[in-house]
């Protein structure tokens, strides 16, 4: 065979393999109710996020294994190796599971930035509810969101500021969409006349509220979240499913909560929630500040596969 053929033969060859192995990645075909997978095939959403849940059971199975390599059980897991193990808690619980459409960050980058899931989808509904607890004087992510989404109204907590970063404050149109409260999110409802600061608990501030589903919940409390997830997750277990749409979440593994068997137990009790995590971003910039800190902190955005909101199902195609 003449070079020049040969060189386009396998040329041709490579183009084919591509074609066949590349990563799968759901594409919208021309009718939108539907996906495409790598062979080009039309899906309907329900079928592709099934499938990619039973995906999602491989990484679930390789954090047991990591857990044999290193423990060999949770409880002798060391989230934080010094002994030269080449790993963190953050390898055990990566973000496996694929968002089915779009994920962009919004808000600023370095610190306050949070990645989502649909946004597109989200802007696009009648009617949409966010929850945001700990602002901090920060509120890029959230104000992205209201300009992404005119629908979109947000509740604020945060029991150490007084109001919205400026980002909303200074934005008159922005902040006729929010509410605020210089309160906290907790397990328990503690926010009597001397209870200071006030603590309510997630239903309840949706039952004061008048609402009974969030399509974007972020929490960023400095550890709550462990013990205020919890309550809100077993509140719903008889349900079977959680009021969310997705989570937009830090998780701030210390103070006790980096302990490996503990904080497994409470990672499991997410999934089982249906919550499945489509990213993460180490928090660098508090390494970076407290010099000598331990990776600590995380962010982890987590899509709820369950219920009949924007990102499942598709009558909001």
């Amino acid at each position: 065979m003449p070079p020049r053929l040969t060189v386009i033969t396998f040329v041709v060859f490579l183009l084919f393999l591509f074609s066949i192995l590349r990563p799968f990645a759901p594409t919208l075909s021309v009718h939108s109710s539907y996906y495409r997978d790598v062979f080009g095939r039309s899906r309907p959403l329900s079928d592709w996020l099934r499938d990619e849940d039973a995906r999602y059971t491989v990484a679930v199975e390789d954090r047991q294994n990591l857990i044999r390599k290193y423990g060999p059980t949770e409880v002798t897991v060391d989230s934080y190796p010094t002994n030269g193990h080449l790993y963190t808690l953050w390898d055990f619980f990566i973000p496996a599971f694929q968002c089915p459409h779009r994920v962009e960050r919004l808000g600023s980058l370095g610190d306050g930035g949070k990645w989502m899931c649909g946004v597109d989808r989200v802007a696009r509904q009648e009617k949409c509810i966010v929850y945001s607890f700990g602002i901090n004087n920060d509120s890029s992510f959230e104000s992205s969101l209201l300009r992404r989404a005119p629908a979109c109204e947000i509740w604020g907590y945060d029991y150490s500021v007084k109001s919205w970063g400026p980002e909303i404050n200074n934005n008159t149109e922005l902040r006729k969409r929010t509410h605020f409260e210089s309160w906290a999110l907790g397990p328990s409802d503690r926010h009597g006349e001397n209870d200071n600061p006030k603590f309510w608990s997630l239903d309840s501030l949706m039952e004061l509220n008048g609402h009974t589903f969030i399509d974007v919940l972020k929490v960023d409390i400095e550890g709550g979240e462990f013990d205020a997830l919890t309550a809100f997750i077993d509140a719903h277990a008889d349900q079977g499913q959680l009021p969310i749409g997705q989570l937009q979440l830090e998780i701030h593994a210390r103070d006790g909560r980096e302990r490996f068997d503990y904080f497994n137990h409470w990672w499991m009790s997410l999934e089982a929630a249906g919550l499945r995590p489509f990213w993460t971003e180490p928090n660098l910039v508090y390494v970076n500040i407290v010099r000598g800190a331990l990776p600590e902190l995380s962010e982890y955005s987590f899509i709820n596969i369950r219920g009949d909101h924007a990102l499942v199902s598709e009558r909001f195609n």
